[in-house]
């Protein structure tokens, strides 16, 4: 029987028809029957003429169904897929924006931060929505994959709430690893250890990253039997690009003795010292891309993407179609999961499950991202141990963060929410008490649409707002805004636009930006 893999936000194009492309190379998986769920009819009807249209040019037999229905797309389900923005872009601009009145200036605001705090509030009774459904109408031994973000918070509802056997699926690993690689080959080159034309590549480095989604830390590294941990500074330092565009991954690896998983953008707004002050935040970060450190970039960069591919379908559906060859196969962990699980072939990743004693010095019932290994039997989850002290204290200051946040999620209380974001690094750092709450309640009031749980307690933010005293604001649009571009300007770019907006990692070529 052919498996079913229903799509949940299936509109999101770059996700939907990469993994459904890696499904489809795998020969036992070509008669997967493909279920696209999205609330806007417009974006799944794209998605799924572009699929139909791979399919057909591939010669194989899956099949693609689209409803508006989310239960009937889970109905029957083997796996299900997670790809949602609770409140698309609308209600991402505030995770941003109201912010910066604050001070708090953030480059993803997806992860942690008042945005990505903000964002789980949004993702929690939604994925919890879809866990019920899954329990209710899909396959009994149903696994859900979950790309959305907040990886951590969501994944961590979803397992200990939900109740639905949820891992959390993400790209940084396998982008930190070839950083990595290109830093050895510059270093080996140095060292008169390899040939000038000879290279290195992520096959030849092996590694075990441990940590939680996004601080994630490179804790194994080797090279030709060489331990590479002691010696990855010097090698991050010999490359010039990297000097200039990772400048907080590598001052942490310096401070803390160990290279971690995401960017240089991203990273900057986990912790307290890189973006507090804004007369200081340019010389932590790099503009030739939205990744190394713009603020508000990955918003602009998705609101660019949409409007793009709004414009830019017709040239997708006449351009050639995807093909479904190994060669052109993506790195997302998803179709490899699915493959082991229903061929027995072995897969090593790095996933997002519930500790249970993986990272010792971690919390049990925290998520966590290390290696594992998936067959027919399920995946397991090696223990770790402990992370290098300094590494695993960055990562409990997150993690209680996280924890407030989801039970404010799950509980509706207003004052754990505040006090998540009291215990945000980047927040704390730049917050005083006062003004978290204000902000707080300000978020709640803005994307009162997207926050079922919080119904209650909205009106009585929105009073303490009107009543006040109020907490004085300022006029700040952030220490590096770039313009968010029109199709018009973007047209001078067109091929390298339309390639941005077909990626699952909108960060894996790195164009250069323009002001």
């Amino acid at each position: 029987m052919p498996i079913k893999v229903a799509v949940i936000g299936a509109g999101s194009v770059g996700f939907t028809r990469g993994i459904s492309r890696d499904i489809l190379t795998v020969p036992e998986l070509q008669d997967t029957h493909f279920a696209y769920h999205d609330i806007n009819a417009h974006n799944l009807d794209m998605v799924a003429q572009l699929m139909k249209r791979d399919i057909e040019a591939n010669g194989v037999a899956a099949t693609v169904t689209t409803t508006l229905d989310r239960r009937e797309a889970l109905d029957g389900a083997d796996y299900v897929l997670s790809f949602v923005r609770v409140g698309g872009l609308e209600a991402f601009q505030t995770d941003v924006d109201i912010p910066l009145k604050y001070g708090v200036d953030q480059c993803v605001g997806d992860t942690l931060g008042p945005g990505g705090i903000m964002y789980a509030q949004r993702g929690i009774p939604a994925l919890l929505d879809f866990c019920r459904d899954i329990k209710e109408v899909a396959a009994d031994d149903c696994l859900f994959l979950n790309y959305s973000n907040p990886m951590a918070m969501l994944t961590w509802a979803c397992n200990h709430y939900g109740k639905v056997n949820t891992v959390g699926l993400c790209h940084g690993v396998q982008g930190g690893h070839g950083q990595i690689a290109r830093a050895i080959e510059s270093w080996a080159r140095g060292k008169g250890l390899i040939g000038e034309d000879e290279k290195v590549g992520k096959k030849d480095v092996d590694i075990v990253c441990a940590g939680i989604n996004h601080q994630t830390w490179y804790v194994q590294i080797r090279w030709r039997d060489i331990d590479m941990v002691p010696h990855l500074l010097e090698a991050f330092e010999s490359v010039e690009d990297f000097r200039r565009t990772e400048k907080v991954r590598i001052d942490m690896l310096r401070r803390f003795g160990h290279y971690s998983t995401e960017s240089n953008g991203h990273l900057s707004e986990y912790l307290p010292w890189y973006r507090k002050r804004p007369s200081e935040i340019l010389e932590w970060i790099d503009l030739g891309t939205w990744i190394n450190g713009e603020t508000g970039g990955y918003l602009r960069v998705c609101t660019e993407g949409r409007r793009w591919f709004e414009h830019d379908f017709p040239n997708w559906m006449s351009a050639p179609p995807n093909e479904f060859k190994p060669e052109k196969r993506g790195e997302e962990h998803g179709s490899y999961i699915i493959e082991s699980l229903e061929t027995g072939r072995v897969y090593r990743g790095h996933f997002n499950r519930v500790n249970n004693g993986v990272i010792t010095n971690l919390p049990n019932d925290c998520i966590i991202e290390a290696p594992g290994y998936v067959d027919r039997n399920g995946i397991s989850m090696p223990v770790v141990g402990d992370l290098p002290l300094g590494c695993a204290a960055v990562c409990n200051a997150s993690v209680w963060a996280q924890r407030l946040s989801v039970e404010a999620a799950i509980s509706g209380d207003v004052n754990l929410l505040k006090q998540s974001m009291m215990m945000d690094p980047l927040t704390g750092a730049v917050c005083n008490p006062p003004e978290i709450w204000q902000m707080a309640d300000e978020m709640l009031v803005a994307q009162a649409e997207w926050l079922p749980q919080w119904q209650d307690e909205i009106p009585k933010a929105k009073e303490r707002l009107e009543k006040g005293p109020r907490v004085p604001t300022r006029d700040y649009t952030g220490a590096a805004r770039l313009h968010t571009k029109t199709v018009e300007e973007m047209e001078a770019k067109a091929e390298e636009n339309r390639k941005l907006a077909q990626e699952s990692d909108k960060a894996k070529e790195r164009p250069a930006a323009v002001k």
